[in-house]
């Protein structure tokens, strides 16, 4: 019988590579496969910072909120103790209808700039900063997704502290205008962001963060006007006030809830201090999508 001769002959395949077999060209190393604005790894950050302070709810969300009633407490028990005082009139309202949307206002931006001064720097406190830095985000991502969370923090403090100030007795918080409500409540959480996000690039331990806390944004906070009318303070510190941009930021909330304010009684007169803080937030989140991107003291 003849030997059949096969037809064809197995050799050993030879691999050609992803580009020759699939058609595909890959970029060369280093070049990032994502291109265009990443939603999904922007999303994820976001979710990620999110978890992080809802885990611990009970010290982030509310503790704040209870912080801040105690201050509503001490004032209008202090200040308000007689029967006359208790019925003093400001602006309108009564003391502690006046200075409710200062202190919610407050508990905002400093909940705010707690959360966005934490992110980095803890990641260069616990050698994780890698994971910011690894993830295929470009820097104004990654901005967005710290910021992103750090505003919502706040958001969930001030919905917190308006709940637990509403159920105090004397205190109205009755919706004026909201338009400034919302404006105002998230330009002061988004500037708090900002500047917490900048600490947390210059710091390189806790207490230069607690130090920003300490003679930065509590200074700054507690002589916005969230206690008293600046008009009647001396001119001198009525124009030190004015240089103040918390003020702008307090007193434009307020004027949402009792529809008077420092800065004026109507829309007119409250609407160039809400273009104000918008191109302050603007120039500002420039300067921090410019000190993030160069990487300064997280590649170095």
């Amino acid at each position: 019988m003849a030997d059949q001769v096969p037809t064809s002959t197995t050799m050993p395949s030879q691999s050609t590579g992803p580009s020759q077999s699939t058609g595909r060209i890959f970029p060369p190393k280093g070049q990032p496969l994502i291109s265009g604005f990443n939603r999904i790894g922007l999303w994820s950050l976001y979710i990620k910072e999110i978890r992080r302070f809802l885990k611990v709810q009970t010290q982030t969300i509310w503790a704040p909120a209870i912080t801040t009633l105690l201050f509503l407490i001490i004032f209008t028990v202090a200040l308000g103790g007689s029967a006359g005082r208790a019925e003093r009139v400001i602006l309108g309202v009564n003391f502690a209808s006046f200075i409710a949307p200062g202190l919610i206002m407050m508990g905002m931006m400093q909940n705010a700039f707690a959360n966005s001064s934490f992110s980095l720097l803890g990641g260069k406190i616990q050698g994780t900063i890698i994971d910011y830095l690894m993830p295929p985000l470009s820097s104004a991502e990654l901005m967005i997704a710290i910021v992103g969370a750090a505003i919502t923090r706040g958001v969930m403090v001030g919905g917190a502290v308006a709940l637990a100030m509403a159920l105090w007795p004397g205190v109205d918080l009755q919706a004026a205008h909201p338009w400034a409500i919302v404006w105002f409540g998230l330009m002061g959480a988004t500037m708090l962001a900002l500047i917490g996000l900048l600490a947390s690039l210059w710091a390189e331990k806790f207490d230069h963060n607690a130090a920003v806390t300490n003679f930065v944004i509590a200074p700054l906070s507690l002589l916005s006007g969230t206690f008293y009318v600046i008009s009647n303070l001396s001119p001198v510190f009525q124009a030190i006030s004015r240089a103040n941009p918390f003020f702008y930021l307090i007193s434009g909330f307020r004027f949402g809830f009792i529809g008077q304010s420092d800065i004026g009684n109507t829309n007119q007169a409250v609407l160039g201090a809400a273009i104000g803080v918008g191109v302050l937030n603007l120039v500002l989140g420039f300067v921090t999508y410019r000190v993030l991107k160069s990487g300064w003291r997280i590649k170095t």
